[in-house]
């Protein structure tokens, strides 16, 4: 893997990339499946579909989704049956005007220098490829073999299309472009701007820019209803305070998604303790256009309860160097302790918020608030002995 060659930091997880996780020695408290696997993929198995003759309305996405060495068999197969079926049909057409028999030269036959299912074959090759050797034609003795060349010519540029469509629609599938699409490994909990948020990191490692591209996030749990009703994966919106203020992120360097949890948010119950033995799951998705192809692309990852850090931040990863930005994508997974309030969103707003914590925990402010607060303290006397 690129990531053992020292090439890609270990810290992030490249979207369609999965590296193998060693497993642990002591035995793992068992919890629910992951519904989206970490490089992407849903872990959905799709069984007892009693109407399979729907695939193929739709067979062109149906080649499309085979694999490749199934789509490289029908191109194949495709070609090779077509020319052995109009092979056969040109072989009787020769066959009926009695062509197979040699006759004296005033004989006028369907098609030239047909004397076996041979030369019918090869002749089919020549019609649907347009090759054109020279030596086989088709003269205007027989309508039938007009008819037929014309048919064959048709089904010919069907088949290309059909094929050849199917081949680059592959070559040029969105999913490719995801694999420089990344995710961080881990999701952090923390304070920002006095609210408790959860927080990941995303990043794009071309150049090339993903336009108008947009990240949603749900968390997927099993709830029950008022009515006694069992969801087994009860897909819940999360919404996101978009770091540059807009519908679409600017994917330029990496970015921290942020989520506020408030009591609109289905986290704002979560503690850090509710981690250890909840069975919640975050699925991210991130969308966009893809610059040099314009077509849609999407990555996904997923975080459940062992991959969320309470009480840890990202580490920069963005420097000013020689009058441009560097990206160091070696710190893009690190994060640093931070201190932060262990209850869930709820209890700490019913305490009186962050700022009761802050002074409960003696967290100190940092020199720049100081500075700012004794300013103010001191305008405010100077107002008073004025």
């Amino acid at each position: 893997m690129l990531s053992r060659k020292g090439l890609i930091p270990e810290d992030y997880l490249l979207t369609r990339l999965a590296e193998s996780v060693v497993q642990p020695k002591f035995k793992a408290i068992p919890r629910k499946a992951r519904f989206v696997a970490k490089n992407g993929t849903c872990n959905v198995a799709h069984t007892n579909i009693r109407e399979q003759g729907r695939f193929l309305q739709d067979v062109f996405t149906t080649l499309v989704d085979q694999k490749w060495l199934h789509t490289l068999i029908i191109f194949t197969m495709s070609f090779l049956c077509s020319w052995l079926l109009f092979g056969m049909v040109w072989w009787l057409v020769a066959f009926a005007h009695g062509d197979l028999d040699h006759r004296g030269d005033d004989f006028v036959p369907c098609v030239t220098d047909i004397h076996s299912f041979s030369s019918a074959f090869l002749f089919s090759i020549e019609v649907q490829v347009t090759i054109g050797f020279g030596g086989r034609m088709v003269t205007e003795e027989c309508v039938s073999a007009i008819i037929l060349l014309i048919i064959q010519n048709i089904v010919g540029l069907l088949i290309n299309a059909i094929m050849l469509g199917c081949i680059f629609m592959k070559t040029a599938q969105a999913n490719r472009r995801a694999e420089t699409l990344i995710f961080s490994k881990h999701a952090v909990v923390c304070v920002r701007n006095n609210k408790l948020c959860f927080m990941i990191r995303i990043g794009d490692l071309r150049k090339s820019m993903i336009i108008s591209a947009t990240v949603r996030m749900q968390v997927v749990r099993r709830s029950t209803t008022e009515e006694g009703e069992v969801v087994p994966l009860d897909q819940i919106d999360i919404h996101m305070d978009n770091p540059v203020g807009t519908n679409g992120v600017f994917l330029v360097s990496p970015l921290i998604i942020c989520h506020v949890i408030d009591k609109h948010s289905p986290l704002y119950e979560l503690s850090a303790s509710d981690l250890q033995h909840d069975d919640i799951e975050v699925v991210v998705v991130l969308e966009g256009v893809v610059e040099t192809t314009g077509i849609t692309t999407q990555a996904r990852t997923s975080y459940v309860a062992e991959e969320i850090l309470w009480g840890q931040r990202f580490v920069p990863t963005v420097s000013e160097e020689d009058g441009m930005y560097a990206v160091d994508y070696s710190k893009f997974g690190n994060t640093a302790k931070v201190p932060t309030p262990s209850c869930s969103a709820k209890k700490l707003d019913e305490a009186g918020g962050i700022a009761r914590f802050k002074v409960a925990e003696g967290v100190t402010l940092r020199p720049s608030v100081r500075r700012r607060q004794a300013s103010a303290a001191v305008a405010r006397r100077s107002r008073m002995e004025i």
